[in-house]
């Protein structure tokens, strides 16, 4: 998308294109032969589904050619898996790749080896555990079973969304609310499910590699696809190689080197001089009235 005169402009082919997807089966098959792909435009010309469409259908509620209404047939369907998979953002991996992602993404570890370690958040550990009798969970099921919302946990959407990019969660369908009555009401919401649960425990394992060797098997095939590409893409929409320094770390790390600082000691303060208290004038004490004798008098 891109923003012209404050108004949102879709990217894409027109629809006469022969590489224009114009089907939620088109869009499979072009997931699975490019192996992962985000569902908007991004830094990386050419890198999502939005470039691949015709930008006259989007949101126009039609059955087949809405690009939006694909997500949730995709999700439905499970021939690809759907979530918010790069850097924060909605896309698709094929299942050919997810495997080799979910090794990445999960350091070559499960959930509760990662919540044992200490290496993953007790807000994401009260959202894993909700899962572990019920296969499918609505957004706002999830919200109350884990004890977000007022006066209990924050950073539902934020959590959430890591769980996605860890593959530990994927979206499975969205659906409407419905109230007490049976009747829907408002926005669709995202359903969520393990991945293990919906393609087997193998989906995300990839035993003959460590989680380096996956990261590097992604970056190489991203790289042979979109070479318009630079470091920046790669780290904002697949991640950090395993064992790297994070971005802010990375970004101090190229900053010159300054000369160290030197403690300098601060002079000490002078300390007021206590004021002795004034001295008392001496009074001369009064004297006393000289006795008077009388002589007496010769006779």
């Amino acid at each position: 998308m891109e923003k012209e005169n404050g108004q949102w402009i879709m990217c894409g082919l027109d629809e006469s294109d022969p590489e224009c997807i114009g089907n939620i089966d088109e869009l499979t098959a072009f997931v699975d032969k490019v192996g992962f792909v985000p569902l908007f435009q991004n830094s990386v010309p050419g890198f999502s589904v939005e470039e691949h469409t015709s930008p006259n259908y989007w949101w126009t509620g039609h059955a087949v050619k809405d690009p939006w209404q694909w997500r949730v047939y995709a999700a439905q369907q499970r021939r690809v898996a759907y979530g918010k998979f790069f850097g924060g953002k909605a896309g698709f991996i094929s299942l050919k790749w997810l495997g080799r992602f979910a090794n990445y993404r999960r350091e070559g570890c499960d959930f509760y080896t990662l919540w044992r370690e200490e290496r993953v958040a007790p807000r994401q550990q009260k959202i894993m555990d909700c899962f572990l009798r019920i296969g499918e969970l609505a957004t706002c099921d999830i919200k109350k079973r884990a004890g977000f919302g007022r006066g209990g946990e924050k950073g539902f959407e934020g959590t959430i969304t890591s769980l996605q990019e860890k593959l530990f969660l994927v979206a499975t369908d969205f659906r409407r609310r419905v109230t007490k009555q049976g009747n829907p009401y408002g926005w669709d919401v995202a359903v969520y499910a393990l991945p293990e649960d919906l393609w087997g425990d193998d989906c995300t394992k990839c035993a003959k590699e460590t989680p380096l060797e996956s990261y590097r098997a992604i970056t190489r095939h991203f790289k042979k696809l979109y070479p318009r590409h630079t470091e920046r893409d790669i780290v904002s929409l697949i991640g950090k190689a395993p064992g790297s320094p994070s971005p802010r770390e990375s970004q101090w790390a190229m900053v010159l080197p300054q000369k160290p600082k030197t403690a300098v000691k601060k002079p000490a303060a002078k300390k007021a001089a206590a004021k002795k208290p004034a001295a008392k004038k001496k009074t001369a004490a009064p004297k006393k009235p000289a006795k008077r004798t009388r002589k007496k008098a010769a006779k």
